[in-house]
């Protein structure tokens, strides 16, 4: 069966994920330039789908490695997200879906009554950080700390978003799974090695 012009760039997008460390959105339009498709007009595949591609993927060519660098990454994510746990932190991306390698960033979203408060508890816990630009009201911090695990330094990007947004935080996808968790829901994937 001949793949849909949607699975050929999901599959191509799916090893720059896991190749190259590139986010869906990113890995998907420079699958686009690498197969020669125009940029403009083209049926871009689902996250979903690009997801299905990189676990796919990932089994391929990564099972011996990817399991023990996802718990590096997990394992970093919750100790952030105890540092920053009165700005009810919930963990998003490759790292709590399951399928980030040691490219991969460490997505956090952070729900605060100010938003520069979660700014100045970085200051006030002497960490080092540079302010993305932000896209609408939220704010993205961006932190490097070195995983003792991976032995290289990972990024850690801090979506800081409004109080009001947490409700929306847990909304799933269309398959019913959380694109997204709170400390409890990490801890719970730790124990269970998911």
């Amino acid at each position: 069966m001949v793949p849909s012009v949607a699975e050929e760039i999901a599959s191509a997008a799916a090893r720059l994920v896991v190749d190259e460390g590139l986010e869906y959105a990113q890995a998907k339009r420079k699958a686009l330039r690498q197969l020669g498709r125009p940029t403009r007009g083209s049926e871009l595949p689902s996250n979903e789908l690009v997801e299905d591609e990189v676990r796919s993927y990932l089994e391929l060519f990564r099972a011996d490695s990817q399991p023990a660098e996802l718990r590096a990454l997990r394992e970093l994510a919750l100790r952030w997200m105890q540092r920053l746990a009165e700005f009810r932190p919930h963990l998003g991306g490759a790292v709590w879906r399951g399928t980030a390698t040691r490219l991969s960033a460490i997505h956090i979203d952070l729900y605060c009554d100010d938003t520069k408060s979660a700014e100045l508890a970085l200051i006030n816990h002497g960490v080092d950080y540079d302010v993305a630009g932000g896209d609408g009201e939220v704010s993205y911090l961006s932190v490097a700390e070195r995983s003792p695990a991976l032995g290289e330094l990972v990024t850690l990007h801090l979506a800081v978003r409004d109080l009001d947004e947490q409700r929306g935080a847990l909304k799933p996808d269309a398959r019913g799974r959380s694109w997204r968790g709170d400390i409890a829901a990490l801890r719970r994937l730790l124990e269970v090695g998911d």
